[in-house]
């Protein structure tokens, strides 16, 4: 009679006796321990034993089922590729209109517009908060007339285009629409998404205006519009990217980022929204960072994990309402000045996790980033990253290709684990925006940022160019320089539009906004009306702050 097989933990045992120990009596592991950037020990193998109870149709399903671990699409990138959609815009409309072009006519597939920070904050170019900061990291956006320039010679009814904007949002998509109905294009043509979401902006960015309760009522009013008006449009872009790009972990990113979505969808029903009404138009935008089979993992259980909270927290019916569907974007906070060409090897590997972990939308950062804003040159080697991905690696001919890793699988449940701990403790807290108001989540992403700035000072984690490996190289001199002029030029443009236009019309129509606000109906058509009259940016967000105020977080209170 044949000798039986031995089981697997038996065949461990003696190969950790006979190979391993003696491996390690030669020559201690590089390191005692090794674990994931959330603190997930990594071992040394992984075999059938890491996935006990695994169920492959509860765990993971077919793409384009539930619970979509495998992707939110039947056929994946076997289909379409993702859209390659290159985040750009600096000094005014027709710099950033010119940029756009360039990338579109290079294999863009998709526009993505970054706005200056006046913009972002709701302040005119004129402002005196403004002066020094218009069009330094994005567009300068005043007025339609801007937008009607940012927008030039692209055809809004075949793009789609992301706009990241949060506390502004409702604003720059009311002057997207106008810029439609300007051209003729019907705004169920229309596709692309607003970023809109303020809570994270509390938690880690800081371009916030109103206060989180105000800022819900806002956004709400959006959804609602949108579903009506705007069928195609994503009204909301729940990132976990600025909440990674502030220090957190992978699983803090996941957790906080997932919180937030719960708050927006509870604010939304408790406005009157049905779930299914909605749901479908939710997005997400998340970081890609440098551990790469950490950040697939995490994608994975992303999927799962909200598929799962739709269904069973929301009751969601629709299937569409259950899949999240997300941009994702490489680390900017793991991009050094120090080296930069070594910066093409990480968005190189950081683009490659996004892909295997079915991203359906990519921005791939360009090496000079931790300098200036991108050349042209140097953005366009950011796109050609994706493009070879795409099309010369061939990791896009089926789907989900980690799938059923046992490493991978086990670092997927991990990270659902760890998420779902941090999200039993924000509950108890009353929730994301409670949450945040008590500065839970921005502790304990400070904390972890603490660690990890602690790892590099001391080399138990190295950065190749920064903390080893050096050169002592000069930084390029070849970067980008936004014209000072171009402030003087705005503030010129705005001038002549607030000249020009039907004061009368204009003043009604912002101080509409104002008692619009006062008296709780729908925010988005006064505003539109207001966008319409040639109203600027900033004072349509003036009349908001005058019913919601200003938010001063608690270290300014």
């Amino acid at each position: 009679m044949a000798d039986e097989k031995p089981t697997i933990a038996a065949a461990r045992k003696a190969w950790e006796e006979k190979r391993v120990a003696p491996a390690l009596k030669r020559g201690a592991e590089r390191r005692e321990r090794f674990v994931t950037n959330s603190g997930i020990e990594i071992k040394r193998e992984y075999d059938p034993g890491d996935l006990d109870g695994f169920d492959y149709l509860n765990d993971l399903g077919f793409p384009g089922e539930y619970p979509f671990t495998r992707g939110v699409q039947p056929t994946m990138y076997r289909g379409r590729l993702w859209t390659m959609r290159q985040y750009a815009g600096f000094g005014d409309a027709e710099e950033s209109n010119r940029r756009y072009r360039y990338l579109f006519a290079n294999g863009q597939t998709g526009l993505s517009v970054a706005f200056d920070l006046p913009t972002q904050m709701g302040r005119d170019c004129d402002h005196p908060l403004a002066r020094g900061e218009v069009g330094r990291v994005g567009v300068s956006i005043c007025s339609v007339a801007d937008m009607e320039m940012l927008l030039a010679e692209l055809p809004l009814e075949k793009i789609s285009t992301s706009m990241t904007i949060n506390s502004t949002a409702a604003i720059l998509l009311a002057l997207y629409l106008v810029v439609a109905e300007k051209r003729g294009v019907s705004w169920d043509k229309l596709n692309g998404t607003i970023q809109n979401d303020v809570l994270k902006e509390y938690i880690a960015r800081g371009t916030y205006i109103y206060p989180p309760r105000g800022s819900m009522r806002i956004i709400t009013d959006i959804f609602e519009f949108a579903s009506r008006e705007v069928a195609n449009w994503n009204t909301i872009s729940i990132s976990g990217y600025h909440i990674r790009e502030a220090g957190s972990t992978a699983a803090q990113e996941l957790a906080f980022t997932i919180a937030d979505g719960i708050a927006y969808v509870e604010a939304a029903v408790k406005a009157g929204l049905a779930v299914d009404a909605f749901a479908s138009r939710l997005s997400f935008f998340f970081n890609v960072h440098n551990n790469f089979f950490e950040e697939v993992a995490k994608y994975r259980a992303a999927r799962r994990l909200w598929a799962r909270i739709m269904k069973e927290r929301f009751k969601a019916k629709d299937e569409r309402s259950m899949m999240m569907r997300f941009h994702a974007q490489t680390a900017g906070s793991t991009l050094t000045a120090q080296q930069v060409d070594n910066n093409v090897v990480r968005v190189t590997l950081q683009a490659l996790a996004a892909v295997l972990g079915g991203a359906q939308s990519l921005h791939t950062n360009s090496k000079d980033e931790a300098l200036a804003l991108p050349t042209e040159h140097s953005v366009l080697l950011a796109l050609r990253t994706q493009q070879v991905i795409a099309n010369e690696s061939d990791v896009t001919d089926t789907i989900d290709p980690l799938g059923g890793s046992y490493y991978v699988e086990n670092l997927t449940n991990e990270i659902e684990k760890k998420a779902l701990e941090y999200l039993g403790k924000i509950d108890d807290l009353g929730g994301a925006v409670a949450a945040i108001e008590r500065g839970y989540m921005q502790r304990e992403i400070q904390n972890a940022a603490f660690v990890y700035q602690r790892e590099i000072e001391t080399k138990r984690r190295i950065i190749v160019g920064v903390n080893d490996f050096t050169t002592g190289d000069a930084p390029p001199g070849d970067i980008l320089k936004v014209n000072p002029a171009i402030e003087q030029k705005q503030r010129s443009r705005i001038e002549q539009i607030r000249s020009e236009r039907d004061q009368d019309a204009a003043s009604k129509a912002i101080a509409r906004v104002e008692q619009v606000a006062r008296d709780g109906a729908n925010l988005m058509p006064p505003i539109i009306d207001a966008v319409r009259a040639y109203a600027t940016l900033g004072e349509i967000a003036d009349a908001m702050r005058q019913v919601f105020g200003e938010y001063k977080p608690l270290n300014e209170v």
